[in-house]
């Protein structure tokens, strides 16, 4: 009998890099010390709003070690460096140019003034203070509708508003659904609401790194980065530099969530400093630097309306956002709040749908990509007004959705915001996910409580969701005037020996993708998982790519691996049928051995390896190689999905919220490696729960950070979060031949808006319709405070003695 060997796809492997991350046998950025390495540091802004009259560095200049100082002046002196944006959403885009160091405003808190090259990095920070800035300060505007008022301070005054772009869509302008105006009027119901979307900071283990070195016939950088491709071609056209003389390395990175996704004012800075210098620099930020001035996210104000008949069906949904883009614009941040636009509609059919988003600049941190990018902002505004409407109807929250949304039957489906939903089932793993939380047994329970009146009540949320990702594809990008494609690079070498080295253009910074792209060619090759090693984040050994952001590695870059694997394998057939003096048409490949059909003769791909190796007998006119490469573009976006459940008790007397039980079913497609997606989802969960508890960056009046250290940045331990029950369906998708999806955002962008149904949908009865995020004990307090004396309901009962409530659930 012929021994099977077990697929790989499908099984649950350790990750290949664990090993050296775990023990800290690895190489990141700012572990790298080469000769005659100098350090870097950025004197900061103090201000938020002010002019720069004057920088006096002489004394910095005789501090012990410094080796030079230098202003804007001296890097730029004819201000023309300006870091990029790729993503200019509309023709009239107000787009200022962003400094690598402030030279006669500083617009933000946080923004470099002067920079101290000095022999140890100890050092160069005591330079630091020897710096003497003379600022002018000038009026903050902070809040997006503040930026906006007549005669606000303008953070740019050339450009004379803080109103950087208005990016509108509308089905009845596109034809893919009907007026929503119309909607609106003739409804039966009409449900408003305002949510607020705060602003978070990327918590990444690792703090951002850069290192150059000039000293060679390149230029080499490595890079705490996603994207080193990117950031080599946007370098490359900032500075002149001729792009085969840069050569750009993200070794193992510690994390980013869309906070490395930059070109950075300290990479370009480092660039310049090495040439200048002729040695090699190193920078790397503290981690109040990074809460400072690596750019954060969300922010944003939605104003939704949906309207339906008193049935509940849903007949339209009209979104007006206000987008927070900071003081300058990101390498996508213009872009982030347009991936939400379509994704507002999410899993419901919705007959008429506008969405309106107006970037605002104010005197704070620029806001960028942030894990599941525009699309966690849609789902929780979307799953928010599902809750909202089902209560105005006084239907059952999920009977509502079902009514609306997507039949597994109709698909593929094409939404009213134009995209074309390939597959899924929202039905199997709605019921899935109803039965492992037992949904109508907590129904029940809360429905006891509130008889009881109980003072700890109890909510259920619900967020039924789907997403867009695998950035991709390159054309629908470029319609929305997105500077790059969305395709993916690969190349599978066969080494003479038959082991298989894979180069892939997606860069890792802890998706495990040495471990699921070995799954993959190994079954593609039929070789063993072991005789697999991948390569990526070199731009000189990887030198295409569009590296990794939007959950996009497994569908476009392993897609691109598949591809290039079928190549190799094509290449091999040709000499394999040569070798055995058969027709190629002849023989069937499986499990690394091609055979003729209907015969026992046979021969392996590591067999054909040494002979074409060798080339003694090759056919004529064949190359002696089996290496192939290949590029992926997607044809469509691929759609995970999931219904996500959340059990949340809330002590009505101190508005304290425990996460009792929260169950989450999600469909991601095919599943290369359920180990691999049980992490990226619990991560996930981790970071949207944070944001609906836990985090927020809080500016005081003067436009200063007041949340710049994890004392007052609240990021939740294990000890905060429950234990997550995690199931799945799986709808392949049709677009790829591997049938996935993508995971790596859908935590994030589910978990949120189910802990904030949970804990709203335990109060609403005392009169609460709404709690800001992040729904802190004192802010649900404080909702249950005002609500309660709206409705009659606890009265002076539920806060005696414990003074009056402002606006924002503070006490006062």
């Amino acid at each position: 009998m012929t021994a099977t060997i077990e697929p790989e796809v499908g099984k649950a492997r350790t990750r290949k890099e664990d090993a050296r991350l775990i023990t800290g046998r690895t190489r990141w950025t700012d572990n790298l010390t080469l000769p005659g390495l100098l350090h870097v540091a950025v004197l900061r802004s103090p201000y938020a709003h002010a002019k720069i009259n004057g920088i006096d560095t002489a004394e910095a200049k005789t501090k012990p070690g410094v080796v030079a100082v230098y202003t804007a002046a001296d890097l730029d002196p004819d201000g023309s460096i300006g870091m990029p944006c790729a993503w200019p959403i509309t023709p009239d885009m107000k787009s200022p140019r962003r400094p690598i160091l402030a030279a006669d405003r500083v617009n933000f808190a946080g923004e470099g003034v002067a920079v101290v090259v000095a022999r140890s990095k100890a050092e160069a920070q005591d330079a630091l203070e020897a710096i003497d800035v003379d600022y002018e300060e000038l009026p903050v505007v902070l809040g997006l509708e503040n930026a906006l008022a007549e005669g606000a301070p303008l953070v740019h005054e050339e450009l004379g508003t803080n109103r950087n772009a208005l990016w509108v869509f509308d089905s009845g302008e596109a034809g893919s659904g009907g007026n929503v105006e119309e909607a609106i009027s003739s409804a039966e119901v009409v449900v408003k609401r305002r949510f607020r979307q705060q602003r978070l900071i990327p918590a990444f283990m690792e703090p951002r790194s850069c290192v150059v070195d000039p000293t060679g016939a390149q230029i080499v950088m490595w890079s705490a980065t996603q994207v080193p491709h990117i950031l080599k071609t946007m370098a490359a056209l900032t500075l002149g530099i001729p792009e085969h003389k840069l050569r750009v390395i993200a070794p193992d990175v510690g994390g980013g969530f869309g906070g490395k996704i930059a070109v950075l004012p300290e990479e370009t800075m480092c660039l310049l400093l090495a040439q200048k210098l002729g040695k090699p620099v190193k920078w790397t930020e503290s981690r109040s630097e990074t809460m400072l001035a690596a750019h954060h996210g969300r922010d944003q104000i939605q104003d939704i309306t949906i309207s339906a008949n008193r049935d509940g069906t849903v007949t339209g949904l009209k979104v007006e956002l206000l987008a927070d883009m900071g003081a300058y614009l990101g390498l996508v941040g213009p872009g982030v709040p347009i991936l939400g636009a379509f994704m507002f509609n999410a899993i419901y059919k919705i007959p008429a749908y506008h969405f309106a988003c107006t970037n605002v600049f104010t005197n704070t941190t620029l806001t960028d990509a942030y894990r599941g990018a525009g699309r966690p902002e849609a789902t929780f505004g979307i799953e928010r007004i599902m809750d909202e409407l089902a209560a105005e109807l006084g239907m059952d929250p999920m009977e509502l959705r079902e009514k609306n949304w997507i039949k597994h039957e109709e698909f593929p489906y094409t939404t009213v915001s134009t995209l074309t939903y390939d597959s899924g089932n929202y039905e199997a793993a709605t019921e899935k996910a109803m039965q492992l939380f037992d949904y109508h047994g907590l129904r029940r329970e809360q429905r006891e409580r509130r008889e009881r009146k109980d003072p700890v009540q109890l909510g259920i949320g619900i967020s039924t969701f789907t997403e867009m990702c695998g950035l991709a594809p390159s054309r629908v990008l470029g319609s929305l005037d997105y500077a790059a494609g969305g395709w993916e690079h690969a190349s599978v070498r066969m080494l003479p020996t038959g082991k298989v080295e894979v180069v892939t253009g997606a860069s890792a910074h802890g998706q495990g993708h040495e471990t699921a792209w070995s799954q993959i060619v190994a079954d593609q090759l039929g070789v063993p998982f072991e005789d697999v090693e991948v390569i990526h984040g070199d731009t000189q050994s990887s030198h295409k790519g569009m590296d990794t952001y939007g959950s996009r590695s497994l569908a476009v870059g392993g897609i691109a691996v598949v591809k290039a694997a079928e190549k190799v394998v094509a290449k091999a057939r040709t000499i394999a049928a040569h070798l055995m003096e058969c027709s190629p048409d002849d023989l069937e490949f499986a499990q690394g051995k091609f055979t003729v059909r209907g015969t026992d003769k046979s021969t392996t791909i590591q067999d054909v390896c040494f002979a074409t190796f060798a080339a003694h007998n090759l056919p004529d006119g064949m190359e002696p190689t089996l290496d192939s490469e290949a590029v992926f573009d997607p044809e469509n976006f691929s759609f995970p999905h999931g219904t996500h459940l959340c059990a949340a008790e809330v002590d009505t007397e101190t508005g304290r919220v425990t996460l009792r039980k929260y169950v989450c079913v999600d469909d991601v497609g095919a599943v290369v490696n359920p180990l691999i997606v049980e992490g990226q989802i619990h991560g996930g969960l981790a970071q949207g729960i944070a944001q609906a508890l836990f985090e927020e960056a809080v500016f005081d009046e003067s436009g200063t950070l007041t949340t710049g250290t994890f004392a007052d940045y609240l990021l939740p331990s294990a000890a905060d979060l429950p234990s997550f029950t995690t199931d799945r369906t799986e709808t392949p998708s049709t677009t790829n031949p591997l049938g996935v999806k993508g995971v790596g955002e859908a935590g994030t962008i589910a978990s949120t808006p189910a802990v904030v149904n949970a804990i709203v949908d335990a109060v609403r009865h005392l009169g609460v319709d709404d709690i800001e995020m992040p729904c802190s004990p004192m802010r649900v307090w404080a909702a249950i405070h005002r609500g309660s004396k709206d409705a009659g309901g606890l009265g002076s009962e539920a806060g005696g003695g414990l003074g009056s409530i402002d606006a924002s659930g503070g006490a006062q």
